[in-house]
């Protein structure tokens, strides 16, 4: 009997649990054919405008740690990771032609350069009779349940949660497969590239570092049960969120949401099931508030398109003391502005690739309020260097901050002295990431050394 044969092309949906189009693919086929491709544009090209590496060492290493981490968890279901690097539309079209498939599954993207790639591979697949089969990754909501059309979706960010939080279901998350079917025919499984593949460096990683982010869905789902199991963290979540010393001042979720590793789903039933045991609070609420903002920022995304990446925003209003200033640029990078607070923040993301929520805002505030540098070179560095960057979510912050969002507070600015005073008083982390100011007494060591 001819068996009926379909592709999972993984994207950023790496893992097994809540993954739609896994699901939907071993529903319709005998045979599933699982294949990650390494897309050679994100891993050795370079930013759109200002030529940054478009996929820096830190989160390339955790994306590979990842991928390694799905294979082994697919093999252990009895099945193989097919691993490919290339252009996916050319490589997923060309596995679809030689394996004699019906259908590709894979999770939609919704910005530019993601659209052009599943929109070819669409179109080239039509051309052999196959189908690609779109699914939802990495959202909360289903567009279906909300109660508006996308393109109706409130610019506010307010406004979009009072019209969804109270009305619109969350879904269970997908079960994790028991088991997944072998292949039939033989295939190269290819082998997992390493960060020299890519031209970057191999490191250790700091031992300043929060924690060590570690890719792949097991170690997400160890970081979930550590958070919501193990430990009362989720309880005190709002006063401690703004936090910039250790582990446990956050979630530190966004690194495997951002791959897809672990599901915003699977969160919100964990969460669920904390306050279940333990009681609702202002914290527990406020955990589910930032999965909204999520999901607010990629409807953003899918509503205005590129609106998010041009320099006047979703406003379309530029500010004329915006400067392509690449010598303030670099300082802001090297963490040499002077700023004790802005240069510390800047040291643990270049030395990292993370920097806390309260930092970012803040270095982004500085750049673009004080340095009037273009917040387009901002947010293209972050894109190059972030272990969690997600494109909806940082041009989302980005045009926020900058004041080109949907934002409906007018001059949203940081004063980065009272910041500096409010969440690091005594100076401990300005020490750490900058040592030669240990000596510095505490009430001096936020008023600058420029």
């Amino acid at each position: 009997m001819h068996k009926q044969r379909a592709i999972v092309w993984f994207r950023q949906d790496l893992r097994l649990h809540d993954n739609e189009a896994l699901t939907k693919a071993l529903a319709y086929a005998d045979e599933v054919v699982l294949v990650y491709v390494f897309d050679e544009r994100t891993f050795m090209g370079k930013t759109r405008w200002f030529g940054f590496p478009k996929t820096g060492k830190f989160r390339a290493k955790f994306i590979i740690e990842s991928i390694a981490d799905l294979r082994h968890n697919i093999r252990s279901k009895g099945a193989e990771l097919i691993i490919r690097i290339g252009k996916p539309e050319e490589v997923i079209f060309d596995l679809a032609k030689q394996l004699k498939t019906s259908w590709v599954f894979c999770n939609r993207e919704r910005t530019q350069e993601e659209l052009e790639v599943q929109d070819k591979l669409e179109k080239s697949l039509w051309t052999i009779g196959q189908e690609l089969h779109y699914s939802r990754g990495k959202m909360l909501y289903y567009t279906a349940d909300l109660p508006f059309p996308v393109p109706h979706t409130p610019d506010t960010f307010t406004q979009f949660r009072k019209e969804v939080e109270k009305i619109t279901p969350i879904r269970n998350p997908l079960p994790t497969p028991d088991t997944l079917p072998g292949l039939s025919i033989s295939i190269d499984r290819g082998e997992i590239p390493s960060l020299a593949d890519f031209g970057l460096d191999d490191f250790q990683p700091d031992e300043r570092s929060v924690i060590a982010f570690e890719g792949g869905e097991t170690a997400a789902l160890k970081r979930l049960h550590y958070y919501f199991r193990q430990t009362d963290l989720a309880s005190n979540y709002k006063e401690e969120r703004n936090g910039l010393i250790g582990g446990d001042y956050s979630t530190k979720f966004s690194p495997w949401l951002s791959q897809g590793c672990l599901s915003p789903k699977l969160i919100y039933y964990e969460l669920k099931q904390y306050e279940r045991q333990n009681g609702a609070n202002d914290s527990t609420y406020w955990i589910f508030f930032e999965l909204l903002w999520r999901d607010f920022f990629r409807f953003m995304a899918k509503k205005h398109g590129n609106q998010i990446f041009l320099k006047g925003g979703l406003k379309g209003e530029v500010d004329p003391r915006w400067q392509n200033d690449n010598r303030l640029l670099n300082k802001w990078i090297a963490g040499e502005t002077g700023i004790p607070f802005i240069d510390a923040n800047m040291l643990e993301l270049k030395h990292t690739g993370w920097m806390s929520n309260r930092g970012r805002q803040n270095v982004a505030s500085f750049l673009t309020k004080d340095l009037n540098v273009n917040w387009q070179m901002g947010a293209e560095y972050f894109e190059s260097v972030l272990i969690d960057y997600d494109v909806a979510s940082n041009w989302g912050n980005w045009n926020y901050v900058a004041g080109v969002g949907s934002d409906p507070r007018e001059n949203r600015y940081f004063n980065i002295f009272s910041q500096a005073c409010r969440y690091d008083p005594k100076g401990d982390y300005v020490k750490i990431w900058i040592p030669e100011l240990a000596h510095i007494p505490s009430e001096r060591i936020h008023q600058g050394i420029g």
